[in-house]
């Protein structure tokens, strides 16, 4: 066939793509052979491809590419989450530009949407990710909110009840007034915001007198129930026993002592509003204060706002701090730093609510899972440095509030039969319910139509945190067969921003239902940053397009450029320049690739020499190669691995290998070295495979008519042999060697075709193994080992070794002393200056090791360069 001159990539990627899945290569069933699996951190229903979804995908694609080919039964599954917070904002946000208010519609009718949304949008990211090239087993694609997933997120709820792990609690929680849902302690981001601090005057019952608290919430006023003074603090002795009036609202309060006042902050007096703020909540259960809600769930103020009702808490503030002004009540305003939370998902400020919540109990379901990485290893983060931070996180856990205020995902499976706090059952469905429900009551007479589910949703993480194990069927049927094999599973690939969300509840998870762990090596993703160093978003717009970096760079292209920077857990300073690189990588492949397949093959010709010697140094450095990807993938270092393969390709196999079996111009290569070639060209599209499965596999099947069965992807990974490591060191002198003799005939201006005679002093007693090679790549017609140095010849150093080029008549000798002598001269000046900087005693003491060092290598590359032509002058006069 006609090979093309230009690697398409856009035409092979789909040609191949499509071949890979009508062979079904991606999909995986229970065998004998010993299974590999990897589950995908789920993409949000919602979402599209962004970079850090390029950078995590290539790397399990990489993974589990590099598995099949390792003879493992691979099995990558595939799947997105419902996101409750995200897709029902998205799902309300449609409404509205529709007309239509979710509080006008039933639970039913607004699920209708927002399944019609997800049908929609759903598939769209993993349709994405299939153009990047991953070999996901689409088979197995799971979604969050399927009736298996769902109902294993059910009875995971009802058996960790039944264990007495879940309850039920009116507590504080961190409420999103934006998704009017609460929010987990980890779900909240905590940001320094500069804000104020407002003196207010409280005035004392009976009296004229007043008493002055500072605040940074001059709206929750309202909601004040007590004011609190340090029982020890002398200043306030007169106001105990005594009660304040409430500006602008006039409700009288109590005046409570408490030592939990700060006497040294603010005024040393203490607003108290027990529900708005854990503290006072505190206090005021210790006080017995009463508890007054001013917020609606959407943050605005209700009738205890008097007439601010219906007001934004934000507006409220900026109108009152108006009105207490105008009223004589506010002293003074001071700025102040404090830290203010948000939510992770909205970005809206939190308000701390009280309310009813379902609860996990953490304290002994977290201790496993500190064993399992902290302990015994079980379990590895890479790098190890996140120990840490998880130790952090999980030493320091509290229960998790696994209640949400929304309809989009698993509503919680309790039923209500009476109106007390305490009238429900728990259980899988209704059915269930009612014969617990008649039991616990004894009345048996109640009907399905008495009782009233939870409203509330689960929170995502708790369907998400038993993806491994789900997946697979591992809840809903222990014993079943995939679950049995594909699990635990081996490689987590995901970024450090949800090692605790959802790495470690996958870990507690596991731990709890199976004994076992879900996985055993976690790889933390760094962030894709600009060059900047900015967090790529839209806003900034700074976030490339993925789709448009594939069409303009290719699969292949934009996998190798994410990845030659992408050390475990560091940042990514992401440069369209890296996918250029990646793109030119590309091209260099399939143009060395067209230079083999160009070549006319003849059976007639020996094998030369230096084909010989060339081929079982490739052979060596083939495999000190394979080592080291081998070590480096075990260390999950990725990037290494990708860059010693694009070393051995673009330095060692088309640098110099090609060069050195490369048959003259219009002669034929001999069979055997030309078999070789190919063989070397198949090994290195096997290392690659895994990074760019697009080129390689084209190639690959260019090569070589090939049966489905032999396609690349199911091909088998290069054996690891034992190899002449000493020929690889020979061979880097080689390469000076060879450089020596280019530069000589570069400054002399010696022409390639003409051949020159090669005289060497073999002081290192190198061996002479690569000697046919030197001949051939410096067009020497004799090379020859004598004992003395070599009078009216160019000279150059290799180690201790000396070499001479005789000199012919077409180089002026006179120019070339006047020229060397300069070059002299200059050098002796440049050596001069450093060894000056050298013994300057204030420069050695208080230079870095690392400038010290770079002086020290310049003086010695002096040295030497100056030894070199003084020899060259010595020969030439």
């Amino acid at each position: 066939m006609t090979i093309p001159a230009q690697f398409d990539a856009k035409t092979i990627e789909n040609k191949w793509y499509e071949y890979w899945m009508k062979n079904n290569y991606f999909h995986s069933e229970p065998d004998h052979r010993t299974p590999y699996s990897i589950v995908i951190p789920p993409p949000n229903v919602t979402g599209v491809l962004h970079m850090g979804h390029m950078l995590n995908n290539t790397i399990q694609d990489v993974l589990i590419r590099r598995a099949r080919l390792k003879g493992f039964n691979a099995c990558w599954v595939p799947g997105t989450d419902h996101a409750s917070i995200a897709t029902e904002a998205k799902v309300v946000a449609k409404l509205k530009a529709e007309g239509i208010n979710k509080n006008d519609l039933t639970r039913e009718e607004f699920l209708k949407h927002a399944w019609e949304w997800t049908d929609k949008y759903g598939g769209v990211i993993l349709d994405q990710l299939k153009q990047l090239g991953c070999s996901c087993d689409w088979e197995r694609t799971k979604f969050t909110m399927d009736p298996d997933m769902s109902a294993s997120v059910i009875r995971s709820f009802v058996d960790l009840y039944n264990k007495g792990l879940i309850y039920r609690g009116y507590r504080m929680v961190n409420w999103d007034p934006e998704a009017k849902t609460t929010l987990s302690d980890e779900e909240v981001i905590y940001e320094e915001q500069q804000g104020k601090l407002y003196f207010l005057k409280y005035k004392i019952e009976g009296s004229e007198d007043f008493l002055t608290i500072a605040t940074t919430r001059p709206e929750t006023i309202f909601g004040d129930t007590a004011i609190c003074i340090n029982p020890n603090d002398e200043r306030f002795t007169h106001l105990k026993g005594k009660k304040a009036i409430i500006p602008i609202c006039g409700r009288v309060i109590p005046i409570i002592e408490d030592e939990y006042v700060d006497v040294e902050f603010g005024t040393g007096c203490l607003k108290v509003t027990p529900a708005h703020d854990m503290n006072d909540k505190t206090l005021g259960e210790k006080h017995n204060l009463e508890i007054i809600d001013i917020f609606n769930d959407d943050a605005t103020l209700n009738s205890f706002g008097l007439h601010y009702q219906g007001k934004d808490r934000f507006v409220v503030r900026g109108e009152i701090v108006k009105e207490l002004e105008s009223d004589g009540a506010l002293t003074k305003t001071e700025t102040h730093l404090n830290k203010v939370g948000t939510s992770e998902r909205t970005k809206a400020v939190i308000e701390p609510r009280l309310s009813d919540q379902w609860f996990l109990k953490m304290e002994d379901l977290v201790k496993p899972a500190i064993k399992s990485v902290l302990e015994d290893g079980d379990i590895k983060l890479h790098p190890k440095r996140f120990d840490n931070t998880y130790a952090h996180w999980l030493n320091n856990i509290r229960d998790w509030n696994i209640s949400r205020q929304l309809w989009w995902g698993q509503q919680i499976p309790a039923y209500f039969y009476g109106d007390g706090k305490e009238d429900f059952v728990v259980a899988e469905n209704i059915e269930e319910a009612l014969k617990l429900a008649q039991a616990k009551t004894k009345d048996f007479g109640l009907l399905t139509k008495d009782l009233k589910q939870d409203a509330d949703a689960l929170d995502t993480w708790f369907s998400s945190w038993l993806w491994p194990m789900s997946v697979f069927g591992g809840i809903m049927d222990p014993e079943s067969e995939d679950f049995k094999y594909y699990y635990p599973t081996n490689d987590l690939v995901t970024g450090p921003d949800i090692l605790f969300f959802w790495v470690a509840r996958m870990i507690i998870a596991g731990y709890e239902y199976t004994g076992k762990k879900p996985f055993t090596n976690v790889y933390l993703t760094g962030l894709v940053r600009d060059k900047q160093r900015r967090k790529m978003s839209k806003s900034l717009g700074n976030s490339p397009e993925p789709l448009e970096l594939i069409e303009k760079f290719g699969a292949d292209g934009v996998r190798v450029g994410l990845l030659l920077s992408a050390s475990a857990g560091n940042d990514i300073m992401f440069d369209e320049e890296l996918c250029n690189q990646g793109k030119a990588f590309s091209n260099k492949i399939w143009n060395a690739f067209k230079l083999i397949k160009g070549w006319e093959v003849s059976d007639a010709i020996p094998q030369p020499e230096s084909s010989k010697v060339a081929i079982e140094w490739y052979e060596a450095k083939l495999q000190q190669t394979l080592l080291e990807i081998e070590d480096n993938f075990e260390k999950y270092r990725i990037s290494d691995a990708l860059m010693g393969i694009y070393k051995l390709v673009w330095d060692d196999f088309c640098s110099w290998f090609l060069e050195m079996i490369k048959p003259a111009y219009q002669q034929p290569i001999d069979s055997v070295t030309f078999a070789k070639a190919i063989e070397m060209l198949e090994n290195n599209m096997k290392l690659l495979h895994p990074f760019m499965p697009f080129l390689t596999e084209e190639i690959w099947q260019i090569l070589a008519e090939r049966t489905a069965e032999e396609a690349l992807i199911v091909s088998t990974w290069p054996e690891m042999k034992p190899f002449n490591a000493q020929l690889i060191t020979d061979f880097e002198n080689t390469i000076d060697v060879i450089s020596g003799i280019r530069t000589i005939r570069k400054d002399k201006n010696i022409p390639f075709k003409d051949t020159i005679e090669l005289k060497v002093v073999n002081n290192d007693k190198t061996s002479a193994y690569f000697d046919s090679v030197v001949t051939k790549l410096g067009n020497i017609t004799s090379l020859e080992y004598v004992s003395d140095k070599v009078d009216g010849a160019l000279s150059f150093r290799v180690k201790s070794n000396e070499y001479f080029i005789p000199i012919t008549g077409s180089i002026n000798v006179e120019e070339e002393i006047a020229k060397l002598t300069a070059e002299l001269v200059y050098t002796q000046g440049f050596l001069k200056s450093v060894q000056s900087k050298l013994s300057n005693e204030k420069f050695v003491n208080g230079a870095p090791e690392k400038v010290l060092a770079n002086e020290r290598q310049k003086e010695a590359d002096a040295l030497s360069k100056i030894a070199t032509i003084e020899q060259s002058l010595v020969s030439l006069k």
